[in-house]
């Protein structure tokens, strides 16, 4: 089981030099994501901070850059890593899209697949014309006039719900998870809708990867405390319901999305936390982690962030570094 990272910074350079104290501790990979930067703009700041580390978007909105943006900035990224970037690639909510970026969100699915399609299209260097049933591109006088580092960039897709997880065995190199996935979860919903969409595809050829919210601290109790923001913000969103039900936390879901509706900061009881969270000691957080072998191929490790403060952010985030190095 691999072990990778997605740092945290207040400024970009602090983003840089957590990514590079994690490749030096020992993670595979540092993921950036994208809700309060750009996750490209990131990905191309950490590039240089790293040697071998690879580097990977969790993840790049789809639908808010056209497809052929992202190819053109997937190919850039490559080159920037030599090689080592890993596209990763969700939907969003209907609400991020129509809201925040007055995107339409109009069959997921398909725009997905497509915008998937036209993306190694692109990075290929293939013929510029795609017409399918959401995406449509027509460029027949482009022509990328850089040598790419390869013509074929790994995508990985984030989901939650049954049909995009399938969808991501079908067409992805890779499946990667919310913040919040418990191993009983993966193990009874995400492997099994993964193992329907690969239909006979070499299972060692494909990435599960689980996004592992982490809250350290000598004192377990201060260490939920600090997890409790991040598992607030994904409790108000109405589309995880089935998540939460799964886990027997309907009731607090929807107490939690109420909660947000009305413009308030949703409640966490402590037994929301356990579950859904690596909170504790460095040496209890270890052994939770353990249980993700056998099911997950790679686990990224995450600092709790919503609701911190960056000096809580910063101390969680040397802890995290520190454990990754005893792995």
């Amino acid at each position: 089981m691999r072990i990778t990272y997605g740092p945290w910074g207040e400024t970009l350079a602090e983003l840089a030099a957590a990514a590079r104290a994690a490749e030096q501790a020992g993670a595979e990979v540092v993921w950036v994501p994208e809700l309060h930067r750009s996750a490209t703009v990131s990905a191309a700041a950490v590039a240089g901070a790293l040697t071998r580390a690879g580097v990977g978007t969790a993840v790049t909105l789809a639908f808010t850059r056209s497809p052929l943006v992202t190819a053109l900035e997937a190919l850039d990224l490559d080159e920037l890593t030599g090689g080592r970037l890993v596209l990763g690639l969700g939907t969003g909510t209907r609400r991020l899209n129509e809201d925040w970026h007055n995107v339409a969100w109009d069959r997921p699915l398909t725009r997905l697949r497509e915008t998937v399609e036209v993306i190694r299209a692109v990075v290929a260097g293939g013929p510029m014309a795609y017409e399918g049933e959401c995406q449509r591109l027509h460029a027949p006088g482009f022509r990328r006039p850089y040598e790419p580092v390869r013509t074929r960039v790994p995508i990985y897709l984030a989901a939650v719900g049954p049909q995009l997880t399938r969808l991501a065995g079908r067409i992805g190199d890779g499946w990667l998870s919310h913040e919040l996935c418990s191993p009983a979860y993966l193990r009874e919903r995400v492997l099994p809708n993964l193992s329907a969409g690969l239909d006979g595809r070499d299972r060692k050829e494909f990435d599960v990867v689980v996004s592992a919210c982490c809250s350290l601290d000598p004192d377990p109790a201060a260490a939920r405390r600090r997890a409790a923001g991040t598992l607030a913000f994904y409790a108000g969103v109405a589309t995880y319901r089935d998540f939460f039900a799964f886990h027997d936390l309907a009731a607090e879901h929807a107490a939690a999305v109420a909660a947000f509706r009305a413009g308030e900061r949703p409640g966490v009881p402590d037994h929301m936390i356990d579950p859904l969270v690596l909170a504790g000691t460095p040496d209890q957080v270890a052994g939770r982690l353990a249980r993700y072998e056998g099911l997950a191929d790679t686990v990224k490790l995450t600092p709790a962030v919503h609701g911190n403060t960056p000096g809580q952010i910063r101390r969680n985030q040397a802890r995290i570094i520190e454990l990754i190095g005893q792995l």
